[in-house]
């Protein structure tokens, strides 16, 4: 008998010679460098333009402004599943009437993404209704 006959093995204790070696993981080459994580490709695709008919001229914006404009619609013409998008895109603080104070600007941001597309859902809108009264 040798001395790995006493070595125990089971979940989490693989056989030693089916183990990595010292320093080698199971996925070498693991994500290549400079690839894009999901948030990084959505922002930028968020950051590209459409061009949109508006009260009969054309005129190009973000698609993000351009989700922004099409969620706004859906909740306003009483679609319930936009309704409660927006809702649970909705800051906390807007929702209560809390005005909150401005940030410092040495300060980072700690903005999450629901956060920012939210601001720029609310801003969106701002500028669709603005275009709507002229």
């Amino acid at each position: 008998m040798d001395s790995n006959d006493n070595e125990k093995v089971g979940y989490g204790n693989p056989p030693k010679a089916t183990r990595f070696k010292t320093g080698q993981s199971g996925n070498p080459k693991g994500r290549p460098k400079g690839r894009p994580n999901f948030a990084t490709a959505l922002e930028k695709a968020l950051r590209g333009t459409v061009v949109i008919t508006e009260n009969g001229r054309r005129r190009p914006i973000s698609k993000r402004e351009a989700a922004a404009k099409q969620l706004a619609n859906k909740a306003a013409s009483g679609d319930l599943k936009a309704i409660r998008l927006l809702a649970t895109l909705q800051p906390a603080e807007e929702r209560s009437g809390a005005a909150t104070a401005p940030r410092p600007a040495a300060m980072p941001s700690t903005e999450t993404a629901s956060q920012k597309l939210y601001r720029s859902l609310k801003k969106a809108q701002a500028e669709l209704d603005a275009k709507q009264k002229r």
